[in-house]
């Protein structure tokens, strides 16, 4: 009775590691995805795709749950500037190219400045996060982001991997 019992166990717990495993390669349009030698990091996002939405952003707000950002998407890459004009919140800036690969960050990107902020390189996507967070969990350029917004036959991170 005692071997049934474990088995059941070691069974199910094997399902529920192999769900678990199958459902972190899927991706959704309300979570990206950050890996690198530092490990991983996973973030529930709004998206801004639109230039009305991008103009926007996360102006107003007075806080930014830890576990959440902002995507922008373009459509297509390019040199990219923001500011933190009418924002109340420290951001940390993650752009990332067509492929998904942060190509540059800047930390701590001060509320209210309008100080322009450069993509430093054509970017497709900017991924907002809480001030500090980049350098907390050790993102750095070169690591990769994982959305759907990225062409997946060419993404250095696929869905589907």
């Amino acid at each position: 009775m005692k071997t049934q019992g474990a088995a059941i166990l070691a069974a199910l717990f094997l399902y529920l590691t192999l769900g678990v495993s199958a459902l972190a390669a899927k991706c959704s349009d309300d979570t990206v995805e950050l890996r690198g030698p530092w490990g991983t990091a996973r973030f529930s996002i709004e998206i801004s795709d639109t230039e009305r939405e991008r103009a926007i952003g996360l102006m107003y707000r007075e806080s930014l749950p830890r576990g959440a950002g902002m995507l922008f998407v373009y459509e297509a890459p390019a040199e990219l500037a923001f500011w933190m004009r009418n924002t109340l919140i420290e951001l940390d800036l993650l752009f990332a190219d067509e492929t998904g690969r942060i190509i540059h960050i800047h930390n701590r990107a001060q509320p209210l400045d309008e100080s322009l902020i450069n993509s430093n390189g054509k970017a497709l996507a900017v991924l907002e996060i809480n001030g500090g967070l980049a350098a907390l969990y050790g993102v750095s350029v070169g690591s990769e982001m994982r959305h759907v917004a990225f062409d997946q036959t060419s993404a250095a991170w696929p869905c589907d991997s």
